[in-house]
């Protein structure tokens, strides 16, 4: 059962990231570096989970795992809405 919510989720989430017009994929970018930087503090508890002595290596090798890949959303997000911001930024006219 969680694997058809899962499943559902990315259909719905791609059909509305889909739908999003163009001016408005930096603004959806920041919010998307908001859920990933909590994401993140989670992925910190699960390392730190994995640390203590009585539990499996599998929480430290997930919540490692998770860092890795939610470190590359949130930097790949800041550069994509540093280069949306640039494109709507005046250039400077060359005398």
């Amino acid at each position: 059962m969680l694997l058809t919510v899962f499943i559902l989720a990315c259909f719905v989430g791609f059909y509305v990231v889909l739908k999003v017009t163009p001016a408005l994929h930096a603004p959806l970018m920041s919010v998307t570096n908001a859920i990933s930087s909590v994401i993140i503090i989670a992925a910190f508890g699960f390392v730190a989970y994995g640390l203590m002595p009585q539990t499996s290596t599998t929480c430290l090798v997930l919540g490692l795992l998770a860092v890795f890949l939610t470190s590359i959303n949130i930097v790949g997000g800041f550069m994509i809405t540093k280069r949306m911001l640039s494109m709507f930024s005046k250039k400077k006219k060359e005398k």
